[in-house]
């Protein structure tokens, strides 16, 4: 369907990836996977249009449409929700009005066998033609439709975009993508602003409704349930696996041993070579076999073996003081602001050492429950925290927080106690900060990189309750993976604010669900919580 040739892209002499070339079919569902850097999002603004490569091309069959998600978005605020979302249809409502316009015109002109005459009755027939083939719609339904899966309530629908966060807006801008039914869809981590539900309404829709996708996504369990092709991005060069992203892990580990043995062998040969051209080079009876060998070795193609994560720190949190048997007991729990209630007589008891999930749609009292805990906020009802608590708090803006006229090293230098100043390079190298990254200044940091050194400095903290709130946005995998063995390792007590089930899987032993102004407690891990979530829901379809 959509043919990439011969793609080369070069920055200020840097190659990032060259002669590049794959075919996206009409069903395919593609994760676009490598480590930050490697040049995932720049492939996929090229594919959109937004980019220009620096050689090849992109083509594909007239009237193909494309649509593209970014990270990161500039909307204009000058329209409600719903608005806002039915300019999905803006194209189908323009051909309309120039349909009614051209008949209107027809009906006024008395030039019958004029040229003119004639050249508007072959547009009105083209228009026509195009405008009727499109499947009948009820607009306002599909937008309506659209709008809830993806997280909105009803009460949005007409309240101005300016009033939403950033994350709100680019949900909006995915529900027009979805509504304009694309033949590619291209998502560059859609997932980072989502909660759980939202999250598997869109799985659902692009596994069942959508056709061809194309994502860039660190939501391990959202790359696995919705691709079955994954194309990675390495060295300059990419890998096409037929295979969703947990098996390509295992054939990427088998294709690089076989890289590392052809490259030890060859490295052997040459060795050796080498050894003989030196050993004999001012030999006159040697002299043609010397030769032979220096332009063999000038004509060999090296092996070369792809980027490999050798990185084998483990980090562990410093020793913190034992805190007492309930470090949060909430009872009877009611915050409202003015007359919108969060929650109403919540009940909640974590016990030291327990790992625990806050999880639900946004807005449904989540981080408002953390500011309570931190007594960031008054309410109403009774909340303690146990004897010698010490708390550690990421929150989801904590990047924001960091001093940004020094450098990353200075960052973590500042923190760092005892054994731990010994290791602050390698730390910093497992986060991907290494070379002349650790002495560049906080303030030129991207904000995923902001994110990542935020994390370093609140692991090395001694404390025994860790808040973390949607820790995970921008990090890559290897490093949530770090931080999720971290996290299993610390003995202290942990509450998680998160919509990554991947993250929170393993890790989590007890969910509290919020919604309905309400904090139901659920004595299982993710998994046990999100398939009791599907018996429910699908109980609420059959009651309704």
């Amino acid at each position: 369907m959509i043919t990439i040739d011969a793609l080369s892209v070069q920055f200020g002499g840097t190659t990032l990836f060259s002669d590049v070339s794959f075919s996206i079919n009409e069903t395919d569902k593609i994760a676009l996977m490598g480590k930050n850097g490697a040049g995932k999002s720049t492939l996929l603004k090229i594919i959109a249009g937004e980019n220009k490569p620096s050689t090849g091309s992109i083509s594909s069959p007239k009237g193909t449409v494309i649509a593209y998600l970014p990270q990161h978005l500039l909307t204009h605020d000058n329209a409600t929700v719903f608005e806002e979302t039915s300019k999905a249809f803006e194209g189908i409502f323009k051909m309309k009005a120039e349909i009614d316009a051209l008949n209107e015109e027809l009906t006024v002109r008395t030039d019958y066998e004029s040229d003119e005459y004639y050249k508007i009755i072959e547009k009105v027939s083209e228009l026509s033609e195009k405008f009727y083939s499109i499947e009948e719609i009820n607009y306002e339904a599909e937008v309506e439709k659209v709008l809830v899966g993806i997280g909105f309530t009803r009460e949005d629908f007409h309240r101005p975009t300016s009033e939403f966060s950033g994350g709100w807006r680019m949900r909006i801008e995915l529900a027009k993508i979805l509504l304009q039914k694309p033949d590619l869809i291209l998502l560059d981590e859609p997932t980072n602003h989502m909660d759980i539900e939202s999250i598997q309404w869109l799985e659902d829709f692009l596994i069942n409704s959508a056709k061809a996708v194309m994502v860039i996504s660190h939501d391990r369990a959202f790359v696995d349930n919705i691709t079955t092709r994954t194309i990675e991005v390495t060295m300059g060069r990419i890998y096409d696996y037929k295979a969703k992203y947990s098996h390509y892990l295992e054939l990427r580990k088998d294709r690089r041993a076989h890289q590392q043995k052809a490259y030890d062998e060859q490295q052997k040969m040459i060795a050796e070579n080498m050894e003989f051209i030196e050993r004999f080079k001012g030999t006159y009876s040697k002299t043609l076999q010397v030769q032979s060998r220096v332009k063999m070795l000038e004509k060999l193609d090296l092996v070369e073996v792809d980027e490999v994560d050798t990185s084998a720190l483990r980090l562990k949190f410093p020793l913190a003081p034992r805190s007492g048997q309930y470090p949060v007991v909430v009872e009877a729990l009611t915050k409202n602001y003015g007359d919108h209630t969060v929650f109403n007589n919540a009940n909640m008891v974590i016990e030291r050492g327990q790992k625990v999930a806050f999880v639900g749609k946004n807005g449904e009292g989540k981080s408002t429950m953390v500011k309570a805990i931190m007594s960031e906020i008054d309410f109403e009802g009774k909340m303690e925290l146990g004897h010698n608590v010490k708390i550690g708090y990421f929150a989801q803006n904590q990047a924001a927080m960091l001093d940004e006229d020094i450098t990353v090293f200075e960052t973590i230098d500042r923190i760092a106690e005892g054994d731990i100043r010994t290791q602050i390079k390698n730390i910093l190298g497992a986060f991907m900060f290494s070379g002349d990254d650790t002495t560049k200044k906080v303030k030129v940091l991207s904000g995923g990189e902001k994110t990542r050194l935020a994390m370093i400095k609140l692991l090395l903290e001694p404390v025994n309750l860790l808040i973390l709130d949607e820790p995970t946005n921008h990090l890559d995998m290897k490093t949530k993976d770090i931080i999720k063995d971290a996290l299993n390792a610390f003995d202290g007590t942990l509450v998680l604010v998160s919509h990554d089930r991947d993250f929170l899987d393993g890790l989590v032993t007890k969910v509290f669900e919020f919604g309905n102004k309400r904090v139901k407690e659920h004595f299982e891990g993710i998994k046990g919580f999100l398939e009791i979530k599907k018996i429910e829901n699908l109980r609420e379809i059959e009651r309704k």
